[in-house]
């Protein structure tokens, strides 16, 4: 990343100044991110799959009114600490939501600040921690709208979960991903990308996804539907075929997308 470059991240999250290489600075800067970029995948929607090079990242994210997912939207959060100076490290993380393991399918960065690690995530969907975590074990972590913790297993290293309600309505902790602190090298994160954005079965590619962060609540998309969810309440809306559902997009999430919808995979 260079000046330039940095100085049109700061005006797509709307930051007015470098942030400083303190606490502040790094919850300033998730915070901007994570209000302003949406998590999506309609770049696989619309079979053109996920580049990673450095120009096309910054031209998308940055110079287009689009988002993208966690190779994505971390690796942009990766190169923006460095540059201002943070240190950081890429980590890749194996996904539990579905209780079955993924492969290390899920890119985060650890910062490490005043003696401690910081996890980073601007790019895990609707379950996105809605602020740096302090990587402590058994410390119960709460966000605004979050409950959060750390543990080690002994097969997978740290795990993040969050509290959740079963269907009886009993609190319970959910595993969200599991990571070690092993390098991570190119090859890895090529690799985890290729995979889970071509990969037949992969809800990447079988599905329409998009979430983004509000102030005091979340709007996500699952294919033909938008739930928004605002200060409690919870408002669903189900989307038509055609211009409709593009305009939805760029309503909800500020995504404008450069083609048709008949251009878009036809869901699975």
């Amino acid at each position: 990343m260079n000046e330039q470059q940095f100085s049109a991240y700061l005006a797509k999250v709307g930051l007015t100044h470098k942030p400083s290489v303190t606490m502040t600075g790094l919850l300033d800067l998730h915070r901007a991110q994570l209000l302003t970029i949406p998590f999506e995948n309609f770049d696989i929607a619309l079979g053109r799959g996920v580049s990673l090079r450095k120009e096309d990242l910054y031209r998308k994210l940055l110079g287009q009114k689009r988002g993208g997912y966690c190779f994505e939207l971390n690796e942009l959060m990766f190169e923006v600490l460095r540059f201002i100076g943070f240190e950081a490290q890429r980590v890749l993380a194996r996904v539990h939501l579905s209780g079955e393991p993924t492969g290390r399918s899920h890119q985060v960065t650890m910062v490490e600040l005043d003696d401690e690690q910081w996890l980073v995530d601007n790019g895990f969907g609707s379950a996105t921690p809605r602020t740096p975590l302090k990587l402590s074990i058994d410390e119960v972590i709460h966000t605004d709208l979050q409950t959060l913790r750390f543990t080690l297993d002994d097969d997978f290293g740290y795990m993040l979960q969050q509290q959740s309600t079963d269907d009886s309505g009993s609190l319970i902790w959910k595993n969200l991903y599991s990571f070690d602190l092993e390098h991570v090298c190119e090859a890895d994160i090529r690799y985890g990308n290729y995979y889970v954005s071509t990969y037949p079965e992969s809800h990447f590619v079988t599905s329409r996804i998009a979430a983004l962060p509000t102030p005091d609540g979340l709007i996500t998309l699952l294919n033909h539907r938008i739930k928004v969810v605002s200060g409690g309440e919870t408002q669903e809306i189900e989307l038509a075929s055609g211009q409709s559902y593009l305009d939805a997009l760029q309503r909800y999430f500020s995504i404008e997308l450069d083609s048709p919808y008949s251009d878009l995979t036809p869901i699975s």
